[in-house]
């Protein structure tokens, strides 16, 4: 292991909306001018851009006095080699902290919020004034940290992918998913809108607001099967939850097979019947996505790897 100093840091960021907007529309003045003829109030794209960049710029002051550094938009994760010994710090919302996390194993990864006004900051308990002290204990493996369970996708032809809230396995447009689905002993085929995969992380995520959608239909129409309230997994609880969205029953579909939980070393098998846009993509990123059409079979389990936010 190296000497503290000589630990590289590596620094996600990530663009703002003003940012994007500059991108798509070239110039500022444009972008403002698209925003305002819309009635949208475009000073808060500015105030958000120039917040986050003087806490770019505080951030990036440390890691100079620290020594090793380099920084990466989040857009370049997939892709990017961390080295062993590195520390890993991510430079808020909390989604940057969850993009990041899925491509780490076992580095330290700090959350910073870059404003506090604006994020809650579940994943970012701390902000760039904290770093100078939290680099050193970090170093010296003098900070404790969270751990979280990630889950895995492993593919028929080896590719894989990992997920720190959940995985979406479906279709990349707003048509139906068609798939076999296998859990246990249990086996069907379904057409649906795709189903997720959650870790405890990921249940108060998208997960969430799908099992609460659900709950609310059921007692619209009086249902008595739901339970009565949802409960949250902890973070680092060794196991995941599935749901299905919007099963369609039919003579070739069924809708029997819509919830569970993978414990332990169990498995939630899913094979495609999907001839193009099959897909399974991980926290919300589709660029960085697995194809699933037909034939392409995926194993979803618990990963091994575990995700260590700094707290």
């Amino acid at each position: 292991m190296p000497a503290a100093n000589d630990r590289k840091v590596v620094l996600v960021t990530r663009k703002t909306r003003l940012e994007d907007l500059i991108a798509k529309y070239l110039t500022a003045a444009q972008a403002r001018f698209y925003v305002e003829h819309l009635g949208a109030d475009f000073s808060d794209y500015q105030r958000e851009h120039d917040v986050y960049q003087s806490e770019r710029h505080r951030t990036v002051q440390t890691l100079e006095q620290w020594g090793r550094y380099q920084i990466i938009d989040r857009s370049f994760l997939p892709n990017f080699l961390f080295g062993p010994a590195d520390i890993v710090v991510a430079l808020g919302q909390d989604g940057v902290v969850a993009n990041t996390m899925k491509y780490l194993d076992g580095h330290p990864l700090i959350g910073l919020n870059p404003d506090a006004r604006r994020y809650d900051g579940i994943l970012l308990p701390f902000v760039p004034d904290d770093l100078p002290a939290l680099l050193r204990e970090v170093a010296a493996d003098k900070r404790g940290f969270k751990a979280v369970t990630m889950a895995r996708a492993t593919l028929t032809n080896g590719q894989v992918l990992h997920a720190v809230n959940e995985l979406f396995i479906g279709a990349r447009t707003h048509i139906s998913a068609v798939y076999e689905i296998a859990a246990g002993a249990h086996r069907e085929t379904q057409s649906s809108s795709g189903l997720i995969v959650s870790t405890g992380l990921g249940s108060t995520a998208w997960f969430k607001s799908i099992v609460t959608g659900s709950l609310a239909i059921a007692g619209a129409f009086g249902g008595q099967t739901a339970p009565a309230s949802y409960s949250a997994q902890a973070w680092d609880c060794n196991a995941l939850r599935f749901a299905v969205r919007e099963p369609f029953p039919s003579r070739t579909s069924q809708v029997n097979l819509v919830y569970g939980e993978l414990t332990g070393s169990e498995r939630l098998s899913v094979r495609s019947l999907m001839p193009e846009n099959g897909v399974i993509f991980s926290d919300g990123i589709e660029a960085d996505r697995l194809e699933f059409n037909s034939g392409t079979e995926a194993q979803i389990t618990v990963a091994d790897r575990v995700g260590r936010l700094i707290v």
